[in-house]
């Protein structure tokens, strides 16, 4: 199948799984206002951490079946839950209901990353495969902003729970995508063995499995920390900005079309510096914003879409990072497993934020916790193996991971 085809279907499964991702974001407000429910803010809490909690099953089960079975069955699956998740969110009846529907939406989203980052891999031409991947994961932050602006449009003149209606939509397309998306990788003849987990720990691959989950792990808690309480971090120290909403497409935006410039770079063999680059540019840009409060508007949102290239972007080229690490038959496993630690970073990354707010009296001690952790993550991918990744023969002849 054609490198190009197969990036428009992933470009738009990860749409759909960005809007999906943020559409409780985007219903907040309603929701807390939605008087039979009596939701309040630590409730609210609870049925962010119920999707956060299924992502991580999610990641790590779809990328170990993908590479037992290929990867088309479990990606079909996984928007069909997405769907069916979205239906029962959109009809719930109370709070418990939503709840478990918010936690089945999240296994099916922490799949789906994994799942087209492998079949991207699988199909696009070596020499571009970082910018095949960043493009792909691209959608992801498209579809977020998708979420934000139907939210502007429609609510709260409609009542939030239609708007996960929307998710549903992705149901019509599971026959065609059944149809185009290929059983198999063609450079993965065989099936991964049941050990391919244990693989990842193998005497030559333990040091960058443990580093990229790492780096997987820092960047998510950078992503969702900063999505979650950088805008009214900012609108609370009085920033010229007049909603949440301008902070989310120029985050989500500004990352979308950053990470076509960074894989550029990453594509002529600086993967590894250029990854290392971004982490360093969003802590930059975090330290900078605190010093910045008087500036027009249009320099502040300069600058969240700075950081959201620093952040968002950069996730990408960590999963390109992971693509790299492993032979082809255990690439949706280290792609599962790696992500599916990462997503425990999206768990944690609010509460640290919420901590370090708490604990330290400095009006800038968010920005300082946000900064920490793109230096952390930046430093996990600097210490990488430098050694080229050569494709095993076997599945027990491990490889290192390639971050020229």
């Amino acid at each position: 199948m054609q490198p190009r085809r197969i990036l428009v279907l992933a470009f738009l499964i990860l749409f759909i799984d960005g809007f999906d991702m943020f559409s409780l974001g985007t219903v907040g407000p309603s929701l807390l206002a939605y008087q039979p429910w009596h939701v309040t803010p630590a409730v609210f809490g609870l049925l962010a951490a119920a999707t956060g909690a299924g992502m991580p099953i999610g990641s790590t089960v779809a990328g170990w079946v993908s590479d037992r079975i290929g990867r088309r069955v479990p990606t079909i699956a996984a928007l069909a839950l997405i769907s069916i998740a979205m239906l029962l969110a959109a009809l719930a009846p109370g709070v418990p209901v939503f709840g478990a529907a918010r936690f089945l939406t999240g296994i099916g989203i922490g799949a789906l990353s994994p799942l087209m980052a492998a079949t991207v891999a699988d199909h696009a031409p070596a020499p571009r495969r970082t910018i095949y991947i960043s493009v792909a994961l691209a959608a992801f932050g498209v579809g977020g902003a998708a979420s934000a602006l139907v939210g502007w449009a429609l609510l709260p003149g409609v009542h939030f729970q239609r708007l996960f209606l929307i998710g549903v939509v992705p149901i019509v397309l599971l026959y065609p995508l059944w149809r185009l998306l290929p059983a198999h990788a063609p450079d993965r003849p065989n099936a991964a063995p049941r050990s391919a987990p244990r693989a990842l720990f193998s005497a030559d691959l333990v040091r960058s499995t443990m580093l990229l989950w790492a780096a997987s792990f820092l960047s998510l808690a950078l992503i969702y920390s900063a999505g979650s309480w950088l805008p009214s971090v900012l609108l609370r120290n009085g920033y010229a900005l007049s909603s949440a909403l301008q902070f989310t497409i120029a985050f989500t935006l500004g990352a979308s079309a950053g990470a076509v410039g960074l894989a550029q770079l990453a594509d002529r063999g600086h993967l590894r510096s250029v990854t290392v680059g971004g982490f360093l540019l969003a802590a930059s840009t975090l330290l900078v914003l605190p010093f910045v409060a008087g500036a027009p508007t249009v320099v502040l949102l300069l600058i969240c879409a700075l950081a959201g290239v620093g952040s968002l972007a950069t996730q990408g080229l960590v999963v390109t990072c992971m693509v790299n690490a492993y032979p082809a038959r255990l690439r949706g496993t280290g792609l599962g497993f790696g992500q599916g630690f990462g997503r425990l970073g999206a768990i944690a990354g609010p509460p640290y934020l919420a901590a370090a707010t708490a604990l330290v009296a400095s009006p800038r001690a968010g920005f300082y916790a946000f900064a920490a952790l793109a230096l952390l993550g930046g430093l996990a991918i600097a210490a990488l193996p430098r050694r080229r990744a050569v494709p095993a023969p076997t599945p027990s002849t491990p490889v290192s991971v390639s971050t020229a």
